[in-house]
């Protein structure tokens, strides 16, 4: 914990530690995983939107039904990295890059 003269704060990584278990452990990678669902979502939406586009035009550009990008978009949807690519760069027309660190 991060002190500041007679006021503790809790830092983010605490937080996350105190309430899903420590880097690692099987709850905490189940949030984990949750959040990057959540996020690759957003920024799913957000890009649809930015195209013009709507749930069911992307899906048929796709080859998917309006219903799996609706679920991808609320973050309920465990999609495959082929699925992705093919959404963001046949879909919409942008480049995918991974990162691992």
């Amino acid at each position: 914990m991060m002190s500041t003269k007679n006021n503790t704060i809790t830092t983010f990584e605490e937080h996350l530690d105190k309430r899903y278990g420590e880097l690692g452990s099987l709850k905490r990678t189940e949030f984990e995983i949750k959040a990057k669902a959540f996020a690759i979502g957003e920024v799913l939406k957000e890009e649809r939107k930015l195209a013009k586009m709507t749930q069911e035009q992307l899906a048929e550009k796709t080859g998917t039904k309006k219903s799996f990008i609706s679920r991808i978009e609320n973050g309920h949807s465990d999609i495959q990295l082929s699925t992705l690519y093919r959404i963001f760069e046949q879909g919409l027309g942008k480049r995918v890059n991974l990162i691992f660190s």
